[in-house]
């Protein structure tokens, strides 16, 4: 680990103890929250991307806002859900966004995660004949466009009148650095050997939608070390970027242990069903600062990943989730091997 990040899932509620109260909140409080992030060091704000939800949805705006009143951290999706995306749209919009910002993006995209919505793709316009229970096949159709878009190839056939016979056009804005910028979000062997293949940098979350008995994080490193077999097997040379995702707290304050302090003795891997498919879900890391350094030195994926997203329970506000980004970025990052966002990008490992 060189590198971690906040992940938000945006949740808005009018409820006690709640406060984000309202989109609006949700919206302006996660650009605070990246704002006070990059005065830390942090590397990274991601927001996850749920329809048809009391959560973020359509990203672009709120990156492009966290890019534009930012200077150094990196912003990305941890994922968009593609069976809702106009591909040549998503690219237009993600070129703007790699050139606002200079660079500093970090595009997940992938099938999505279980929504509150039956086939809630349909509703926007998409269908998927093979696939109508998940959109899978729709997802991947639609990804593969999308790439072929932001790798400059010539689409769309040109009117003759105004650029002459036989020619054809490529989306603008084109980004030259944006396909370095594109991660898929994979949950399992399979996936993570396709993303390899592909040549793309690999995001995983909180889960894996595989259950064999083996620790959470020992799945997940198999599946990072998959992904970077294939991406050096397909003849790739670059340095992939790898995350992972986990809820970590550090306990430096009576307000951290009312919150988490029960964590602490609960905390455990966890076997369930989502999308049919048998899966394990991480535990949650909430201990005094010395106790999470040695647990987290013990986890292989986040030691065998760049970047480590530590998700943020946003509707507690953006003093709370700052106070919590200090505290693992002054406490137990560094133990880590964690370099601050003023010592320049994050750097994948070279494969």
């Amino acid at each position: 680990m060189r590198a971690f990040g906040f992940l938000s899932f945006g949740h808005y509620a009018d409820v006690p103890g709640s406060v984000t109260r309202t989109a609006g909140d949700m919206l302006r409080q996660t650009i605070e929250i990246a704002e006070g992030a990059d005065e830390i060091g942090v590397n990274g704000a991601y927001v996850r991307v749920h329809h048809w939800a009391r959560q973020a949805a359509s990203p672009m705006p709120l990156l492009a806002a966290m890019a534009a009143r930012t200077s150094r951290i990196e912003v990305g999706t941890g994922v968009i859900d593609m069976r809702y995306e106009n591909p040549l749209q998503l690219a237009e919009e993600a070129a703007s966004l790699d050139l606002i910002s200079g660079g500093r993006i970090a595009l997940g995209i992938s099938r999505g995660s279980p929504e509150t919505a039956l086939r809630g793709y349909e509703a926007f316009g998409y269908t998927d004949a093979e696939d109508v229970e998940r959109g899978s096949v729709l997802a991947r159709e639609k990804f593969d466009l999308f790439l072929r878009a932001i790798d400059g190839e010539r689409i769309a056939p040109g009117d003759p009148r105004m650029v002459g016979p036989g020619k054809y056009l490529h989306i603008e804005p084109q980004s030259p650095t944006l396909r370095e910028h594109i991660w898929w979000g994979s949950g399992s062997r399979a996936t993570a050997e396709q993303t390899g293949r592909k040549g793309l940098n690999m995001m995983s979350s909180t889960l894996v939608t595989e259950a064999t008995g083996q620790p959470f994080h020992e799945l997940q490193r198999e599946q990072i070390d998959l992904f970077r077999a294939a991406y050096a097997g397909a003849g790739h040379t670059g340095a992939p970027r790898v995350s992972v995702s986990r809820s970590v707290f550090p306990l430096v304050s009576d307000i951290d242990r009312a919150y988490f302090g029960l964590r602490s003795e609960e905390s455990h891997d966890q076997i369930g069903i989502i999308d049919g498919l048998r899966s394990t879900f991480g535990k949650t890391y909430a201990a005094e600062p010395d106790v999470l350094i040695e647990q987290l030195r013990a986890d292989e994926a986040v030691m065998a990943a760049d970047t480590l997203m530590l998700t943020i329970p946003n509707q507690l506000g953006p003093d709370y989730n700052l106070h919590v980004l200090q505290a693992f970025a002054e406490h137990v990052a560094p133990a880590l091997g964690w370099k601050p966002n003023t010592e320049g990008p994050v750097q994948g490992d070279p494969v």
